[in-house]
């Protein structure tokens, strides 16, 4: 799939960092949407929204990016969370990884290894569907 056909959302509440990730990764040809809260992402959530990915900041005010995360494998949501985090401690990493994240990334991240992550998860997500079909 090419990157074009590749939806993404960035979920976090400071307004700089959903910028320069929005800019970054329309640069490498990603669709983005930005959203300040996992609230705002979770009422925009609807049978016609799909997206191949999630940026998911850890810490927010209202829902926090687990809760959030917790939310969407209850609800059978199965979409690559990669966590951006400026913020994390061993436990609360590790509770990420046992939701199912793609991987946990400390803010600020090299523009390359966020790219790699993108692409790791997408191809593991793509992998792990077309096994059970």
């Amino acid at each position: 799939m090419p990157t074009a056909e590749i939806h993404i959302a960035v979920i976090d509440d400071e307004t700089g960092i959903r910028k320069a990730l929005s800019r970054l990764l329309r640069s490498a040809g990603y669709q983005i949407t930005t959203f300040g809260s996992a609230t705002e992402f979770l009422a925009s959530i609807s049978n016609s929204s799909h997206f191949h990915c999630l940026l998911l900041d850890m810490q927010m005010p209202g829902l926090s990016g687990l809760e959030l995360h917790t939310q969407l494998v209850r609800s059978a949501l199965n979409i690559p969370i990669i966590y951006l985090t400026g913020h994390a401690d061993i436990p609360t990493s590790i509770k990420a990884m046992q939701l199912g994240a793609s991987d946990f990334l400390m803010k600020p991240t090299d523009e390359h290894v966020l790219l790699g992550a993108i692409d790791q998860a997408i191809g593991q997500d793509r992998r792990a569907k077309s096994a059970i079909q």
